[in-house]
């Protein structure tokens, strides 16, 4: 359970999405019991077991379901699904998915504003500002003294660059260069925005991927009404959009067990009877013996 619990934690830290898969019924006879859990990654990679090898398709298939859509679920399997034990399991399916990703390239009062805004908002948050501190950014869940976006990592991500003309253009160029970087924006008006952009030579695609001046014209004045026009504009573009999901987990070729039913992961089969040209897989070795009488 520890090991799950690290494993998980550090996932969330690194922005990985992961699904967590707990066993919460189990009928006799299954080799998994309740409280069993698993993560499975957006890779495919496991850590953990909730059963055995008959269950793991179905799970996979679902685990990868539930990535897409971010909704939990209660998958629940039977004795055929869990032919080897003969059994049945209920696992609970949650989906573990990054929080969208605020940079704010910045440190005067917009920057402050968006950013004691935006973690309420479930955004998780870094600033990068050679100009400030830490402990001016302490709600902050990162803080650089440069502008760097190497080691960020990926997902939904959106920046907002609000410098005040201090660094500008260096945050800008550095924004525009990742270009799965969902929004970038700036904070300035049109004509200061313009007349810096000529400067900058940047390609025809980068410049239209700047929207300024930054957010929803609201009529906003303050800084904290500008970082609320400017939120309001990234929730905005997060909810009239399909969920830009996570990595799906990739597809595996899978088989029907013609004994049980069962899908086999063909990959990893480890019961394999080949005849007329033709292969067949099985869940488990009863199966195949029983298939190979029959036929």
């Amino acid at each position: 359970m520890q090991d799950i619990l690290e494993a998980a934690l550090r996932l969330k830290k690194a922005g990985e999405p992961f699904v967590l898969a707990t066993v919460v019924r189990a009928e006799k006879p299954t080799s998994a019991k309740p409280g069993a859990k698993a993560l499975i990654k957006a890779d495919g990679e496991w850590i953990g077991w909730i059963g055995g090898s008959c269950s793991k398709p179905a799970v996979e298939v679902e685990a990868r379901n539930v990535l897409a859509s971010g909704q939990p679920k209660i998958l629940k399997l039977t004795s055929t699904d869990t032919c080897a034990s003969g059994g049945s399991l209920d696992i609970y399916l949650e989906p573990h998915l990054p929080k969208p990703h605020l940079v704010v390239v910045g440190h005067l009062p917009v920057a402050e504003a968006l950013v004691a805004l935006a973690g309420p908002l479930g955004f998780r948050v870094t600033v990068m500002s050679p100009e400030a501190s830490k402990e001016q950014f302490a709600s902050a869940d990162e803080f650089l003294d440069r502008i760097d976006f190497h080691d960020l990592p990926r997902g939904e991500r959106f920046v907002v660059v609000a410098s005040h003309g201090n660094y500008d253009e260096d945050g800008i160029r550095a924004a525009l260069e990742e270009n799965d970087t969902d929004y970038v924006a700036l904070v300035s008006s049109r004509k200061r925005a313009e007349a810096m952009l000529s400067g900058l030579g940047l390609p025809e695609d980068k410049r239209r991927r700047l929207k300024f001046p930054a957010g929803l014209d609201i009529g906003a004045v303050t800084a904290e009404e500008i970082a609320l026009s400017i939120l309001a504009e990234m929730v905005q573009m997060r909810r009239s959009r399909p969920r830009a999901a996570a990595t799906p987990l990739p597809l595996a070729a899978t088989a029907r067990d013609p004994i049980c039913g069962m899908t086999v992961d063909v990959a990893t089969a480890r019961h394999v009877l080949e005849k007329d040209g033709a292969k067949y897989y099985f869940c488990n070795a009863s199966c195949k013996e029983k298939f190979a009488h029959a036929v």
